[in-house]
């Protein structure tokens, strides 16, 4: 906990490591309330550095004994504070043993050693090691790990660590041990155990160099059979691997834990992953198309931070977007290609554009590569997973699959065993295409989201179309002023008759038919070309080749044009969301003055030409339907008004609904299949008659409710089960509460099933949604010391129902802080999360503000807050460095 104000960590002050540890031998006596740790490192001393102290990193570790090269020391030879233990300065070569005693049944953060359902298992990802034994505890420290596991055979059968096992056998004592052995370096953060009564699902999967690796996926025996689509998604993602980028699996065996309690998705420990049960337990009766999707990505990801990650990791904890924002970029790649390309592109950049946009333009804005903080904990953000992986597909635009592969080839081989830099990775691409990035480079250092001004003029004599591209940046926290940046901007120009017209820049010799990227580099341009005899409508930004924001004042006609004709599909369904805000953002302004409501008569035509007809992929045009969600809305608007917002976007999903209700029934019994299937057609055909059913139940009429209630009955997957209950959740009618009811009577024990029946109350509509999800938190379902129970009812209701969340009352907010204030001295990391929604304040009417504003200071006020809950309030208030 926090004595003072933290200490803030800053990029420009990095040194290099004065020791560097080569051999990590690692023993564990597993126990419950106690558990002994005993560590022996074999030290060298870095030559590149004067000699200093040896100081090892250390929390809450209860230390029982320290000696060098064999020799105890007294504890006038040392020095013992809550954090470090400081040895001194020691032998050019030493070895140091210390022996300490933690107990994992408190250790409620849920980072180091800590127990979920009765079984051990690990978080050290960031600095949780040093809750485990004194260890130099930075990513750049690498070294090759040795560890035994002890414990009662009864009581924990299963001994997990990373790498492969080399011993096993029973003690003197009756315990068993097993010992396991990394061949390859690594940092701490990636040491993993696991222990107790686990079963696995086991397979094989045989490399391109024809070594054979074995498959295990640990899980609870009450879990067994639902781990059947995670092997499945693990066997694609190493095939994919291989094929797109050459990387191989490299250890005898690779092994999948699943785990309840987990402040995050999966961690990627060398050979041993840990999971988020929630991305690796499926069955259709309990998981919904989504879940499978998202099981299938997180596998995917957390097996390709082998290599990005792993094998080649980051210097330290600023370059975090060295392996997480290309490995989000690869997990991206490698979703396309097994879903819907278009869906999933679409799917990356609403995220974006709805939470990262918000991230960039707020008090917690922070380049990709951060320049410093606090806690490191807040920096697993969006901007360093999800815009860190914009950067990484804009370096693939810009030198081509090809280039690509030949620069991130060269990155793996050059730098494979260390730990690196963002710079390393830009240069590697560099050397192996021969391109200069140095421009590229700012894309790390420089937060904000880039305005790109757009403006076309035809000249119908010259036969010309210049198009004018202007971009800056808006000043964020500490970088008021910005420089201009390297951005790929594709784009075609769309003649009258829908096609794209070939494109001849002035200056070249021939035209080039479709996309174009160009590439911005200053702060304006001006392109020219030629032989364009009509006036053509720009598809600009295409495949969304850069994370901008683009300002072109298109027309409704236009807008409905690219709707209709854009060959990109990704601007298809943009210029659709485009068209759908601006006459959302119309009724809005109608709403606050009191005039009627009227539906858009043009996006009523888009609409039904969408229904009419469909096309083959149901996916993009369920998709395509969607009207921009509530958030979304939100981060376009200069000041929310959360109750218009949500009174116009009602409005007019209530209106489309009327007028296509025949058209929306159809298509809803045409896509009703008799048989489920987990297939790319039969995942559409189930997205598209659940988005027209969400429609239909707009019209609060009795008929649909009874079709609604009819799907529930008989939903034979819980895909169908949730769409139906989720319309129903959002109406008061009494078969909302037989539905609910019935849910949780059927689905009581199964956890992750019941994560979904307390989101999906805590982000209805309707009046009274707060105290029913103050109720709830009292409710044997709900678990405040579980992250994922958290996360579905407080963070859902904070991030997913923005309407209720922001009542004018301020009892949303109260609500908020009360629990992060409650959560904060058990989980800091998650608290500090659950705060985000109230860093926002300044985005909001003068009432709200104030009242969040006034959470956040009674937050921050608080006596021995933690430092991630800390950073994120002083910063959101401008009090942070």
């Amino acid at each position: 906990m926090r004595e003072a104000t933290p200490r803030t960590i800053r990029r420009e002050d990095y040194t290099p490591p004065p020791y560097f540890v080569e051999h990590a031998d690692l023993g564990f006596e597993l126990g419950d309330p106690v558990t002994r740790v005993e560590a022996r490192l074999t030290l060298r001393r870095n030559p590149a550095l004067p000699p200093g102290p040896l100081v090892l990193d250390g929390q809450e570790l209860g230390l029982k004994r320290v000696a060098v090269d064999g020799r105890e020391l007294a504890p006038h030879e040392y020095t013992l504070t809550e954090d470090h233990l400081d040895l001194g300065i020691l032998p050019e070569r030493c070895t140091v043993e210390t022996s300490v005693e933690i107990r994992p049944g408190e250790n409620t953060s849920l980072e180091g050693l800590y127990l979920s359902s009765g079984n051990f298992c690990t978080q050290c990802e960031a600095e949780g090691f040093r809750k485990i034994t004194f260890y130099p505890d930075r990513p750049d420290v690498m070294a090759r790990f040795s560890t035994t596991l002890s414990a009662d055979p009864a009581r924990y059968p299963v001994l997990l660590s990373n790498g492969n096992p080399v011993a096993r056998g029973e003690l003197p004592d009756g315990r068993h041990f097993v010992t396991w052995e990394d061949p390859f370096p690594k940092p701490c953060y990636l040491f993993a155990l696991v222990a107790g009564n686990l079963v696995s699902l086991e397979d094989t999967f045989t490399t391109a160099g024809g070594r054979e690796v074995k498959l295990e996926i640990w899980v609870e025996p009450r879990n067994a059979e639902k781990c059947g689509h995670a092997m499945h998604s693990l066997k694609q993602a190493m095939a994919w691997d291989e094929r797109v980028f050459g990387r191989e699996y490299d250890l005898d065996i690779y092994m999948i834990v699943a785990v309840d309690d987990f402040n995050m998705g999966a961690m990627e420990n060398k050979g041993l992953n840990v999971f988020n049960s929630k991305y690796v337990l499926a069955q259709p009766e309990t998981a919904t198309d989504e879940d499978y999707e998202g099981i299938e990505a997180v596998i995917a990801h957390e097996y390709f931070h082998n290599w990005s990650g792993n094998r080649v990791t980051c210097r330290d904890w600023f370059q975090l977007s060295l392996k997480e924002g290309f490995t989000v970029f690869r997990d991206q790649q490698f979703t396309a290609d097994m879903t819907s390309r278009a869906v999933k592109r679409i799917k990356d950049v609403n995220l974006l554009r709805t939470f990262q946009f918000r991230e960039d333009g707020g008090p917690l804005a922070h380049p990709v590569r951060p320049d410093a903080y606090q806690e490191i904990n807040n920096f697993y953000t969006l901007t360093v997973y999800e815009k860190g992986a914009e950067v990484v597909r804009m370096l693939h635009t810009l030198l081509g699959p090809e280039g690509f592969r030949r620069g991130t080839d060269r990155y793996f081989e050059r730098f494979d065993g260390q730990a690196v830099t963002c710079d390393d990775f830009v240069q590697a691409l560099e050397e192996a295409t021969g391109r200069d990035l140095s421009r590229f480079r700012r894309w790390y250092s420089q937060a904000g989201t880039p305005v790109l001004g757009v403006s076309g003029h035809h000249d119908p004599r010259a036969r010309t179309y210049t198009l004018t591209v202007t971009q800056h940046t808006p000043p964020t926290p500490g970088q008021p002023d910005k420089l201009p940046l390297h951005i790929p901007f594709a784009l075609g120009l769309v003649g009258p008759d829908g096609v794209d017209l070939p494109l001849r820049l002035a200056g070249e010799a021939e035209a080039v038919a479709g996309t174009r990227v160009l590439e911005l580099t200053e702060a304006e341009h001006a392109f020219v070309f030629e032989a364009i005899g009509t006036t053509p409508v720009p598809s600009l930004l295409r495949g969304y080749s850069a994370p901008v924001r683009l300002r072109y004042d298109y027309s409704d006609a236009e807008l409905a044009f690219l709707m209709a004709h854009d060959t990109d599909e990704f601007n298809r369904w943009d210029a659709g969301q485009r068209l759908a805000e601006r006459v959302i953002t119309r009724l809005m302004a109608d709403y606050r003055d009191g005039r009627p409501l009227r539906l858009d008569e043009g996006l009523l035509a888009a609409y039904r030409k969408l229904l009419e007809d469909p096309g083959a992929d149901r996916r993009l045009l369920a998709q395509a339907l969607m009207l921009p969600s509530e958030a979304y809305l939100a981060e376009q608007s200069d000041a929310i008004d959360p109750e218009a917002i949500h009174n116009a976007r009602e409005f007019l999903r209530h209106a489309l609904a009327q007028e296509l209700r025949p058209i929306l029934l159809e298509s809803y019994h045409a896509h009703r299949d008799p048989d489920y299937r987990v297939s790319p057609e039969a995942i559409g055909r189930r997205r598209l008659k659940n988005v027209c059913l969400g429609y239909l139940m707009a019209l609060h009429d009795e008929t649909i409710q009874a079709l609604c209630m009819t799907q529930y009955r008989e939903a034979d997957n819980m895909t169908d089960a949730m769409a139906a209950l989720a319309a129903l959740a959002q109406v008061d009618i009494p078969g909302r509460i037989e539905a609910l009811a019935h849910f949780h009577g059927r689905w009581r024990d199964d956890p992750l099933v019941m994560d979904k029946w307390l989101a999906l109350q805590a982000t209805s509509s309707l009046p009274g949604t707060l105290e029913e999800v103050k109720r709830l938190t009292r409710h044997p379902a709900f678990n405040l010391r579980n992250p994922n129970k958290v996360r579905a009812l407080i963070g859902a209701f904070a991030s997913g129902n923005p309407v209720r969340f922001h009542d004018p009352s301020g009892a949303g907010y109260l609500f908020l802080a009360d629990r992060v204030l409650e959560l904060d001295p058990l989980n800091p990391q998650v608290a500090a999360r659950l705060l985000t929604p109230l860093t926002q304040w300044r985005r909001y009417e003068p009432g709200r503000r104030a009242l969040m504003a006034g959470e956040l200071k009674r937050v921050l006020a608080t006596p021995q807050l933690s430092k991630d809950v800390y950073e994120i309030a002083s910063k959101a208030l401008g009090e942070g460095s």
